[in-house]
């Protein structure tokens, strides 16, 4: 699938769904690491925090109160929409939602004292330019590995077929060559189980764009 067709299909999940899994029935086993709960504690109630990737804001918003601001960007204007709707339903006051591509963050320079990154693209260069002096970038990405039983079974999948790193090295590469310090990594792994197959269909519909796999899934299952 090419970033044209990807980015379409994220806009229409934004717009229905967001990233609101709630209703999915599934039970984590492992070792597993809550990004936004080390944001909170590195966040005080007067720093400025922002969001790279906020999807529909289901993650961050209750934590609003962390931070003096909240900005969530993110690409899709559909998700943003959602974003934006849950944000006036919630009446939390200091929570601000834009669309905006990761490469190119239309801030102040040195403007917010925390900034983080979970399961989304980000420009190492543009987060430190954001980033005040002293500040902190906290990011959490797949490895190439996620979801591989998943990607074995249709022959597809981001990263299918990455060898096993290659990713973490980029991204270490990458801040490295921007200028951060004091990197630290930090490596888990945890196993999902779906109660039913409607549950995993759900979450395919949502996250894995073509039908055609969709297809061959179901048929698995009849």
């Amino acid at each position: 699938m090419n970033p044209l067709e990807y980015k379409a299909f994220y806009e229409q999940v934004g717009k229905i769904n967001g990233w609101d899994f709630s209703s999915v029935k599934c039970v984590s086993e492992g070792n597993t690491r809550d990004l936004y709960r080390e944001v909170t504690k590195v966040c005080t109630p007067s720093d400025l925090w922002l969001d790279i990737g906020a999807g529909d804001g289901e993650a961050i918003l209750p934590l609003a109160e962390s931070a003096l601001l909240l900005v969530g960007v993110d690409q899709s204007f559909g998700m943003i929409e959602t974003a934006a709707r849950y944000a006036a339903e919630s009446g939390i006051p200091n929570v601000r939602f834009m669309r905006m591509e990761a490469t190119s963050l239309r801030f102040p320079e040195g403007f917010f004292n925390v900034v983080s990154c979970r399961h989304s693209e980000f420009c190492a260069k543009e987060v430190a330019k954001v980033l005040m002096k002293g500040g902190t970038f906290l990011t959490q990405q797949v490895s190439e590995n996620d979801k591989s039983n998943l990607k074995q079974a249709f022959g597809r999948g981001q990263t299918w077929g990455a060898k096993t790193g290659t990713l973490q090295q980029h991204y270490l590469a990458e801040l490295g060559k921007a200028g951060f310090s004091d990197i630290q990594t930090f490596e888990f792994k945890f196993i999902e189980y779906y109660q039913t197959a409607e549950d995993l269909i759900f979450l395919l519909k949502h996250t894995y764009p073509r039908r055609r796999g969709l297809r061959q899934f179901r048929n698995a299952f009849s």
